[in-house]
């Protein structure tokens, strides 16, 4: 009874005063929480549940999953007394918290959608949380970067893990969001690579991360219009949200849309039982496209982008090699 008592006080403490005391009582809330458990995340949120990054799945009660950014939120049945919050406003000094060390430092470049996890100006502390020296969440450090508190918001705020997708991917590039790919399957799809993103519904774009956070976070089937600089030219474009398939842990060459997964070698995965008609199995491995042979996931997208009227994939099995036209 003493030692619970003592434990909930301490808990108290940490969460009173950890605004004035550095990452010191951070560093004590992750490690009482049990935050890191087996080299894994797995952070206390309010109603009973905890947040996991891990790439295995738990042994435990699972309310919801996101395959995209290898997130789970889970049941936890001795839940900590005083959980992580986030802080939506407040832009403070951030660190890389672990039960055993912290490491301040900051944000240098924001998470462009789900293949470009933020970075970091110090070198990663795995695994740790990043937060504020109050000790609210920030991001969960990962080893290909971090993945920002708005999209772990965003997931645990959805009653079903999903994003939304224009059939677009961009970057930042002197100032500018610039259309670095664009999805083939995407009916009517207006884009086109170099293409600038200046506006969406209206609102002034100068970010990726923005933009993306954007298409992403929308419900999938509402109308957006985006403003486009091609050239010396400005257009604007109305288009259709339609479900995303593929980025961040699952391969996103734009086949996944039509069931095809891949993994870094361009060996099918996975492949959807609706699109069984292709003949294709696990284990087949994509050798070229349209007569051009590739080696990775992205110099498949960039081939599959030219292609009009189908493309045609020529695939290996057993030393067996045979074609597949996809439309």
């Amino acid at each position: 009874m003493f030692l619970r008592l003592f434990f909930l006080t301490f808990s108290l403490f940490i969460d009173l005063y950890a605004c004035q005391g550095g990452y010191t009582s951070c560093i004590a809330k992750v490690k009482d929480s049990n935050t890191i458990q087996n080299n894994q995340i797995q952070i206390p949120l309010h109603s009973k549940r905890r947040l996991l990054y891990t790439t295995i799945k738990p042994n435990a009660k699972i309310l919801k999953y996101d395959p995209f950014l290898s997130l789970y939120l889970i049941e936890d049945k001795k839940p900590f007394a005083y959980p992580f919050d986030f802080n939506m406003h407040l832009q403070l000094a951030t660190a890389m918290v672990s039960d055993k060390s912290s490491c301040e430092g900051k944000i240098s470049t924001n998470q462009i959608g789900l293949n470009s996890l933020a970075k970091y100006n110090k070198p990663l502390l795995l695994p740790s949380i990043l937060t504020t020296s109050c000790c609210t969440l920030e991001g969960i450090v990962t080893p290909h970067g971090i993945i920002q508190k708005e999209y772990l918001k965003h997931f645990i705020d959805l009653k079903k893990s999903k994003y939304a997708d224009l059939g677009i991917r961009v970057k930042n590039k002197n100032h500018l969001v610039v259309i670095t790919a664009v999805d083939p399957f995407f009916k009517n799809n207006p884009f086109k690579i170099g293409d600038n993103v200046v506006g969406f519904d209206s609102k002034r774009i100068y970010k990726a991360s923005i933009l993306m956070q954007k298409i992403l976070f929308s419900q999938v089937g509402v109308k957006h219009t985006l403003k486009i600089k091609r050239g010396s030219k400005y257009l604007i474009f109305d288009s259709i949200t339609v479900q995303r398939y593929g980025g961040g842990a699952i391969s996103d060459t734009f086949l996944e849309s039509q069931g095809l997964y891949f993994d870094n070698t361009l060996t099918l995965i996975k492949v959807e039982k609706k699109f069984a008609h292709y003949g294709l199995q696990k284990g087949d491995r994509l050798i070229q496209i349209n007569g051009k042979r590739v080696k990775n996931q992205k110099e498949l997208r960039q081939n599959l982008e030219k292609f009009k009227n189908y493309a045609s994939l020529l695939f290996e099995r057993n030393g067996f090699e045979f074609f597949v036209n996809i439309k």
